[in-house]
């Protein structure tokens, strides 16, 4: 299924976080790696106290016939040591390299039993089970991603460049239109209580009041989430600074811009896109507004 109309928001979530203001990997923020949603390899996840995740599992429901056909696209950031450039090694930074897979199944694949399957992200391997129950006049689909990776590790360092991070799950449906998590219909509600997600919730996402795609995500979202649009790209931060961030950028000391440039692919674009901003782009980042309301009405009215 294409899914470009939604992979901007998609990629907000997979970016979040991934290097810290000030973009340079001897930053104190940037030698502890963290993502949200990270999948870590299932023997060294349970070996923790408390365990850390290895799995995740997203359910939701759907108006759909058997026929209706699924799209699950599975995403994630792959820390991988063998993708860093020896420049960057020399700080202990790892770059993260985009992993995807993408599986399709009619729901009248799933109704009868599970489906299991199998998927390689790189060197990465992860286990998708699949189902689907009728519930009434909708269906519920269940569907559990773990990383099943064999590998043996001891310490997170080790752990993380066979870890699945920042991994989401893309849904799409043809012939069928989902069911919003956040705001069902009245008639919905109590077959939304039955569902079970851990690590990451549904919401819809694309035009607004359109249900044909859902985003799994780890960050809590809203329906039909947006990229701001006076944002010229990412700064792997999603609290909307991207004025105050320019500004720090453009101040930077000439060393401190040639670590950032040495270091990775996506800082260096960060702050080529940056120190090339023209300056009617600064101003409209300026107390930019998202929309008005009325809170009350006028006494005379």
């Amino acid at each position: 299924m294409n899914f470009d109309g939604v992979e901007k928001i998609a990629n907000a979530v997979l970016y979040e976080g991934y290097m810290l203001y000030p973009y340079r990997p001897s930053s104190t923020k940037n030698r502890q790696r963290w993502n949200f949603g990270t999948l870590y390899p299932q023997t060294y996840a349970e070996a923790q106290r408390p365990p850390e995740a290895s799995s995740l599992r997203a359910e939701c429901l759907v108006e759909a016939g058997p026929e209706a056909r699924l799209s699950i696209r599975v995403r994630c950031l792959h820390l991988d040591p063998e993708e860093t450039p020896q420049t960057a090694k020399s700080d202990n930074w790892v770059e993260g390299v985009e992993r995807q897979a993408e599986i399709e199944h009619t729901i009248r694949d799933l109704l009868p039993m599970p489906q299991v399957v199998a998927l390689l992200l790189g060197s990465l391997i992860g286990k998708m089970t699949l189902s689907a129950k009728a519930m009434g006049d909708v269906v519920k689909l269940s569907i559990e991603f773990a990383n099943v990776t064999p590998v043996e590790c001891v310490t997170r360092d080790e752990a993380l460049p066979y870890a699945f991070s920042s991994a989401h799950l893309l849904l799409g449906i043809e012939g069928g239109r989902f069911v919003s998590m956040l705001d069902p219909p009245q008639e919905y509600q109590q077959s939304v209580s039955e569902c079970h997600n851990v690590g990451v919730y549904p919401v819809l996402v694309g035009e607004q009041d359109s249900r044909d795609k859902m985003l799994c995500s780890p960050i809590i979202l809203y329906d039909y989430p947006q990229i701001a649009p006076e944002s010229a790209g990412d700064f792997f931060d999603g609290t909307e600074m991207d004025e105050m961030l320019s500004l720090r950028v453009l101040t930077m000391t000439d060393e401190e811009k040639a670590e950032m440039k040495s270091a990775d692919l996506r800082s260096r674009q960060l702050l080529e896109r940056t120190e090339t901003l023209p300056a009617e782009h600064m101003m409209k980042l300026h107390g930019a507004i998202r929309g008005l309301r009325r809170v009350r009405q006028p006494e005379d009215e």
